[in-house]
């Protein structure tokens, strides 16, 4: 019982460790590395988008969360990291993502910027 307790704690750590150091590398290169993954998931969407041209509720989702991406890259390119911007584009891509109709390699797509935004947030903090 105890070897395994200890395997399950190392995995743990492990884990822990990778994703605090991804989330270090992130933040750590400054507000450079933070609007590079803005636009990879503004460009994830608009690749997306291309999928649902016909349906009016769906391209506004995309259209909302690209304009609070746009809002918070902003306010990042003159040195402020505006949090309640960010955590407005999280919600809006989450509601994408749960809502659209989207090809499996979008979807994927989009939830690792999902993921890399709140981690980006998460840092923040």
């Amino acid at each position: 019982m105890t070897n395994a307790i200890s395997r399950r704690a190392v995995a743990r750590t492990l884990l822990f460790g990778a994703l605090s150091g991804t989330a270090l590398s992130v933040f750590g290169q400054g507000y450079g590395r933070a609007r590079d993954v803005v636009a990879r998931a503004q460009d994830d969407l608009r690749r997306a988008a291309d999928f649902t041209i016909s349906k009016e509720k769906e391209r506004d989702r995309y259209r909302d969360v690209q304009r609070k991406l746009s809002e918070f890259d902003r306010e990042l390119s003159k040195g402020h990291f505006d949090k309640g911007k960010l955590d407005s584009a999280i919600d809006e891509l989450k509601e994408v993502i749960k809502d659209n109709t989207l090809e499996s390699h979008d979807r994927d797509a989009l939830a690792q910027d999902l993921a890399d935004l709140r981690t980006l947030r998460d840092v923040r903090n």
